[in-house]
């Protein structure tokens, strides 16, 4: 007998709801509210989570993403949303969030069945705004870099190549838009992101790293979170000093800017993220901690195509320990014992990735002059990804005082160096239009 999990704070409603689906067979679980619901629901793994959306101690949405979150836990759980609200952008939130579907209140018991029994049949219920049938899964997973310029944009006839915006990466896969980082690069997405819709609402999920500025400077020049059809998710790890929100929201206030956070007519949800491990969609996330100033993170992307680790600002801190202190490590084993172990977990953390988009902003020269920065040299970053068996590797946040020839100098002395550590990974700079699909070919 398949178990069913009914959350609604009205009494009345939920036993109404709990009485029909046990006439049908289903063993009942009940809850008056999010929190006890989660709570139930982790214990008894029910097949089906039926969901109010705005009760007290916890709320619908809140259901929805601990579900999500908790991925595996869960195994195939549907959750269907049942509401009051008629408003669209209710249910494209929800759906957004990881509804498998959405009912208006007064509850219709055939459509509720209905559902169900498509559950039961494996066929999809939630598809996202303008897919059209059988286009719901795609064949391959796109990354497409949008900025890749580190600490300012640097527009020019010096940097045609690779580009001057700074960090922004667009990921696709399967029904899944999400958005790394927002530096001045979100603005040529967004303006394309609109183009393709033609009007219909986008869905996307925005992934910050962290809220240094050449990351987030790009968020309100971001064309789709000023349409009110559009859902925008803005996931991040709360900062050092400020929440999330007030972070965003300072960089918008005046005198620095005409229209505030709360002023953008676009369904904005800010998220700050508490577990390491979260899935987007079809999309498995895993975040680690950077060696950065700050509240820094690199993600790792795993799709049915393949993986891909972002990680745009990071030092190695074997590297800072060796040449960051004035006292020598030889008398402080400890010290470099621990640094290896710091750098081990993050080539852990990268290990066997189709793509690693990785920070690589100085030379050697130029890194012995900024030790503590929080930012990486070439030479390291190369070292990290052939230990890590990484397929391919683009350099990435690239400083704003390297014109194309320098950049394309970086990606010579890159080869060389995969060539002298006996690795075979592919090495290219990052630059502003260019993609790569996953699965990759073989080569």
């Amino acid at each position: 007998m398949k178990t069913v999990l009914v959350i609604d704070d009205d009494r009345v409603f939920r036993s109404t709801v709990c009485r029909i689906l046990a006439d049908k067979g289903w063993n009942v679980l009940e809850a008056d509210g999010g929190d006890r619901g989660l709570e139930i629901a982790l214990e008894h793994r029910p097949a089906v989570v039926v969901s109010d959306l705005l009760m007290p101690h916890g709320n619908g949405y809140k259901v929805i993403r601990s579900i999500r979150e908790t991925g595996g836990a869960f195994g195939k759980t549907r959750i269907i949303v049942t509401t009051a609200s008629p408003y669209g952008t209710d249910r494209d939130t929800a759906l957004a969030a990881g509804a498998d579907g959405y009912l208006v209140k007064p509850l219709i018991a055939s459509e509720l069945f209905h559902l169900l029994d498509n559950f039961s049949s494996g066929a999809e219920t939630g598809k996202p705004a303008g897919a059209e049938d059988g286009d719901i899964r795609s064949a391959t997973t796109l990354v497409k870099f949008w900025g890749v310029r580190g600490s300012v944009p640097t527009p020019g006839p010096g940097t045609v190549h690779f580009g001057g915006n700074t960090s922004c990466v667009e990921v696709r896969s399967d029904d899944q838009i999400i958005v790394l980082d927002a530096g001045t690069g979100i603005r040529p997405l967004g303006g394309a992101l609109a183009a393709e819709s033609n009007g219909k609402p986008i869905q996307l999920t925005l992934l910050l790293t962290h809220t240094h500025w050449d990351h987030i400077q790009g968020f309100p020049f971001f064309a789709p979170a000023y349409n009110p059809k559009n859902t925008v998710r803005v996931f991040a790890y709360e900062g050092a000093r400020k929440g999330l929100e007030a972070t965003l929201s300072s960089q918008m206030e005046s005198p620095y800017f005409p229209i505030s956070l709360h002023q953008m007519p676009g369904n904005i949800a800010i998220q700050e993220l508490k577990a390491m491990s979260f899935n987007i969609g079809s999309v498995q996330i895993e975040a680690a901690f950077a060696n950065h100033p700050g509240i820094c993170v690199g993600y790792r992307l795993v799709t049915r195509h393949g993986s891909i680790v972002y990680m745009p600002d990071n030092e190695l801190f074997q590297r800072l320990k060796e040449q960051g202190t004035p006292r020598s490590v030889e008398n402080f084993p400890e010290a470099q014992s621990f640094a290896k172990h710091q750098d081990q977990k993050l080539i852990d953390f990268m290990k066997g990735a189709d793509i690693l988009i990785l920070d690589s902003q100085y030379d050697e020269a130029e890194y012995l002059k900024r030790i503590g920065w929080g930012h990486s040299c070439l030479d390291d970053s190369v070292a990290l990804a052939v230990s890590a068996g990484v397929k391919q590797l683009y350099l990435f946040h690239h400083d704003p005082d390297h014109d194309d020839a320098r950049i394309s100098k970086f990606e010579v002395r890159a080869r060389e160096l995969v060539s002298l550590l006996g690795g075979t990974t592919r090495v290219e700079a990052a630059r502003e239009g260019a993609s790569v699909e996953l699965p990759m070919p073989m080569v």
